[in-house]
């Protein structure tokens, strides 16, 4: 509804009007949901931290697993003792002080592996020597002194063995090979990772700091976050004012358009009960008058037409005689009240323009958006500036944050490790070269020997096939055999260069495994340094890293492995209360009062004024109802004239036909004539004034026992929705006010409860320090020491193998030579 329609509604539309406004009435305004929480409340904010991570490393499964883990199966048998935590304390503490006796007694494994490899680098060059002397003197690796049948089963099981040794060895040269340039490919990028681990490190320590400068990192980073609800609560104020309004509008416009559309009924009611009044008064006079003037006529016309009919000479005519003689007037209107006094006291009614007045009435209510708009404005610019101070506050958070003062020793601390890393990093570097070289040369040695015996054994072979007489020289047979002693010689030469190899990595792999990595699996390193008194003063990793005093590593590790922060570890809340600067009402109490305090009458209509209210009472006391219509309906009810003056005419029509007297029948027809010139004329427009009147006096007589009771609740409801209408404006207006409030403190709230959240478990996380440890674990032990510990195993493989293939292929050379003596 626009405007409230010019013409009077009908009972049915007057009824739902009525019907609707004690709607309005009966539920008041102020009960309906919020229209201000839009289903997208939930803010977005960008992860400002995810940069600075330290990417987790894992093991890579590999097909020499196996062969790793029989290695370290191996280690666990030769090293079956736990971690010396007593010898480590006073080596710590003092290492003046360590007795030889306790290294060797915890190192009884390695130190009878190393007696073994002594004695192997002794035994076997001496044998060699002795081969050497034995072979000049052509007591080693001769000829056979007699031919005997068992001597064919002998040569085969020979070439078999040294078969299966020479592939033995094959293999295990292989996997040194491998194992050797895998150590190589790890250590090269485990060692990089370890300043680049720490550097990573001490960015995070570092950034995680970054409070007091307008920089893109760290907690800064998440006090710029704010700009997200910032801009929401912007751009929601932008359209709370004409929100409020439309919202004060629709709630109201049923109730307001109700009480217009009633109170335009009674304008109606008013208008035409004036001009059915002027209807009756002018119609009753006229046909009072109307009957004045008929009654001679109509006497004059009876006398004639009862004389006539009473004629002798009128055949048949006493039929029609007695309905002549009853020719008289019927209702007589001069008898009906008077309305005068009623015209008299609507005169000059109505005295306002009720169109005009509803027009604007209405262009008023529907004006409330536009006018919420203005009279906003200035509590939206004072929230918008608000919103100004409200960030300088949380910038307070970035300011006040506490953690550099307990991060710079561990950054400290990192710094020093990354400083005294370098030179035993360039250490270690240029050892696995050396490693490296010497690996590759004497595995190539290796395969020099294995060649040596393939070709040996190949042409020792050919050599036996092509040989007729086992005593007959045969120059494939024997260069086989020197070939054999070419690659034992090669053996007995450099046999103690690569047991000394295989000792020296098994020494470092050995306890790296046993001592670092097996520990560091179980946790006990870490047990040991959290032990008071383990670890010197100088070494206190509890203090560097600044830890509360009642925890220790293992449980800092834990509880960064669980994704704990550094606000947990350090237990910052005990000097920087973060949930205190986090709670809501203190960056949004202004906010909060600035809304809460606001007023603004917007629901001020005039749908009456006085001298509209003067016409309707006076219309109400005008004696409208008073008039007794009931004496206009009992008149109206009696025609003009009793007896029928189409139905006489006609009579007195057949009649005519009827007469044998030419005068008598003239007279007749023309009497009929008179009657129908009489109803056509003056009877006719009597009635056509008749049925008027009927029209207006059915209108006023239904309108008349309701009106005062009509207007009576139009005026009561138009004074109740003229004082309803402000007060539920305002109710309204604080209930969308209050939702408004609610949904921009909830962006606050989604805001404050992600700082804290960013800044405990993510910002200040300190998961890279155990992800650090976790990678240091899977480079050293995983990625480096793994492949180590199998070089040397491989190797030692090969170098052991080469006693029984030295033992082999020394007794197949005299079966590729010529026998001296050939006994059947």
């Amino acid at each position: 509804l626009t405007e409230p329609p010019g013409s009077l509604l009908t009972t049915e539309a007057m009824r739902a009007a009525g019907l609707l406004l004690a709607w309005a009435l009966l539920h008041p305004a102020g009960t309906q949901q919020c229209h201000l929480a839009s289903p997208g409340g939930v803010l977005r904010f960008t992860d400002t931290h995810a940069e600075i991570r330290v990417p987790a490393l894992h093991r890579v499964p590999s097909s020499l697993d196996p062969l790793y883990g029989l290695v370290r199966r191996c280690l666990d048998l030769i090293q079956q003792n736990p971690l010396p935590t007593e010898l480590l304390r006073v080596a710590l503490n003092d290492p003046g002080s360590v007795r030889t006796s306790q290294v060797v007694q915890y190192e009884l494994g390695y130190v009878v592996c190393a007696v073994v490899a002594l004695l192997f680098t002794v035994a076997v060059p001496v044998a060699g020597m002795c081969f050497c002397y034995c072979r000049s003197r052509r007591r080693c690796g001769g000829r056979l002194r007699a031919h005997r049948r068992s001597l064919g089963c002998r040569r085969h099981c020979l070439l078999v063995c040294l078969s299966l040794t020479s592939l033995v060895i094959l293999t295990s040269v292989i996997c040194a090979f491998v194992t050797s340039q895998r150590v190589k490919g790890q250590m090269e990028p485990g060692l990089g990772a370890v300043p680049a681990t720490l550097r990573t490190l001490r960015q995070h320590i570092a950034n995680v700091p970054q409070v007091a400068l307008l920089s893109w990192q760290g907690v800064q980073m998440v006090v710029d976050q704010f700009e997200v609800p910032r801009q929401q609560i912007i751009s929601d104020l932008g359209g709370l004012s004409r929100s409020v309004g439309l919202s004060i509008h629709a709630q109201l416009k049923a109730m307001t358009y109700a009480a217009l559309a009633d109170l335009q009924d009674r304008a109606g009611d008013l208008q035409t009960s004036l001009h059915h009044l002027q209807i009756l008064d002018k119609t009753a006079r006229a046909l009072a008058s109307a009957r004045a003037e008929l009654e001679p006529a109509l006497q004059e016309q009876r006398r004639r037409v009862v004389a006539l009919l009473d004629d002798p000479r009128c055949t048949s005519c006493a039929s029609v005689l007695g309905r002549a003689q009853s020719l008289e007037l019927g209702a007589d209107y001069g008898k009906v009240p008077s309305v005068e006094k009623v015209l008299k006291a609507l005169a000059g009614l109505p005295r306002s323009d009720f169109a005009e007045m509803i027009r604007q009435a209405n262009g008023t209510f529907n004006s409330i958006p536009e006018l919420a708009v203005e009279r906003m404005a200035h509590v939206i610019q004072d929230l918008r500036d608000e919103m100004a101070r409200v960030t300088e506050k949380v910038q307070s958070i970035a300011n006040s944050f506490p953690l550099p003062d307990y991060t710079w020793p561990v950054s400290e601390a990192l710094v020093k490790a990354e400083d005294r890393s370098q030179p035993y990093l360039q250490e270690v570097e240029r050892f696995e070269q050396y490693r490296w070289i010497a690996g590759t040369v004497l595995c190539s040695i290796i395969l020099l020997i294995l060649a040596c015996n393939v070709i040996g054994m190949a042409l020792g072979a050919y050599g036996l096939s092509k040989r007729e007489d086992p005593s007959d020289y045969e120059c494939r047979g024997e260069a086989g055999a020197k070939f054999l002693l070419v690659g034992v010689g090669l053996a007995f030469l450099f046999s103690w260069l690569l047991i000394l190899l295989v000792f020296a990595t098994f020494l470092v792999g050995g306890n790296i495994q046993t001592l670092v990595c097996r520990n560091w699996i179980n946790q006990e390193i870490y047990k040991f340094i959290d032990t008071p008194g383990n670890l010197p003063p100088s070494m206190n990793l509890t203090r560097q890293l600044n830890l509360r005093r009642d925890s220790n590593l293992s449980a800092a590790y834990r509880d960064c492995k669980s994704g704990a922060g550094l606000w947990e570890v350090l237990q910052l809340e005990k000097s920087y209360d973060l949930d205190e600067h986090l709670k809501t009402p203190k960056y949004t109490a202004d906010f909060q009062k600035r809304l809460g305090d606001f007023t603004a009458r917007l629901g001020d209509v005039r749908l009456l004024r006085s001298e509209g209210r003067q016409d309707l009472e006076t219309f109400a006391r005008s004696g409208v109802d008073e008039v007794d219509y009931g004496r206009f309906q009992e008149e109206m009810k009696n025609p003009v004239v009793l007896t029928s003056l189409p139905g006489l005419a006609r009579s007195l029509e057949g009649l005519q036909k009827m007469q044998r007297n030419s005068t008598v029948a003239g007279r007749l027809a023309a009497e009929a004539r008179a009657l129908w010139q009489m109803q056509n004329s003056t009877v006719q427009s009597q009635e056509a004034l008749v049925a008027k009147l009927g029209e207006s006096v059915q209108f006023l007589s239904r309108l008349a026992p309701q009106l005062q009771e009509r207007v009576k609740t139009t005026l009561a409801t138009t004074v109740s929705v003229e004082a309803r209408l402000p007060v539920q404006a305002q109710q309204i207006l604080r209930q969308e006010i209050g939702c408004f409030t609610r949904k921009e403190l909830r962006y606050f709230a989604q805001y404050l409860n992600w700082v804290g959240q960013t800044l405990r478990e993510d910002v200040a996380s300190c998961q890279p320090l155990a992800t650090a440890l976790d990678n240091g674990r899977v480079i050293l032990c995983d990625r480096i020491a793994d492949p180590w510990n199998a070089f040397w195993f491989s190797l030692g493989c090969c170098t052991f193998f080469l006693i029984p293939n030295i033992i082999f292929a020394v007794r197949l050379t005299k079966h590729f030579r010529p026998i001296r003596n050939r006994l059947m």
